[in-house]
């Protein structure tokens, strides 16, 4: 049986431009094939998500497969939209990341109280960044089966 990879939608949220084109080019150099959606705050994410406002038509926002989320965002924080995200019965199974500056520990604490996946301190360089979306590429898209026919490997 031959395993092959499938790609699946990646949700970036972060309001820092910079960051958010750093990320998106890091997971591009890091040679991911995945579909790459942005949005720039806690709201905006649970409007995709949610399918409302500009994201209504489904087939404009497919159901993320994994959430890389910003923590420190205006309007809703990362931590507003992950508790919304793990309560909610047709989103907790979704990988969240926290992909943030912060090494607080009381954001480390609090993310995984909330449900967090994993939580990722964002590198100070590019290349530590692209080495950082390498290495979680390969573990979300080539070793971690998925719920819900979100897996990307398939017979």
């Amino acid at each position: 049986m031959k395993l092959t990879r499938r790609p699946i939608t990646i949700l970036l949220t972060d309001d820092d431009e910079e960051d958010l084109q750093m990320t998106l080019e890091a997971l591009r150099e890091s040679r991911l094939g995945n579909d790459l959606r942005t949005t720039r705050d806690g709201e905006e994410l649970m409007d995709y998500l949610f399918h409302r406002g500009r994201y209504a038509d489904p087939s404009d926002s497919p159901t993320p497969g994994l959430i890389p989320l910003d923590l420190n965002m205006p309007k809703k924080d990362g931590r507003e939209a992950l508790a919304e995200i793990k309560a909610n019965s047709e989103l907790r199974q979704i990988p969240v990341i926290v992909l943030t500056t912060s090494k607080a520990e009381e954001d480390i604490f609090r993310s995984y109280d909330l449900g967090v996946n994993s939580f990722i301190t964002k590198p100070v360089t590019f290349a530590g960044l692209v080495e950082a979306m390498r290495v979680l590429s390969q573990y979300w898209f080539e070793i971690v089966n998925l719920p819900d026919g979100q897996s990307p490997a398939s017979a």
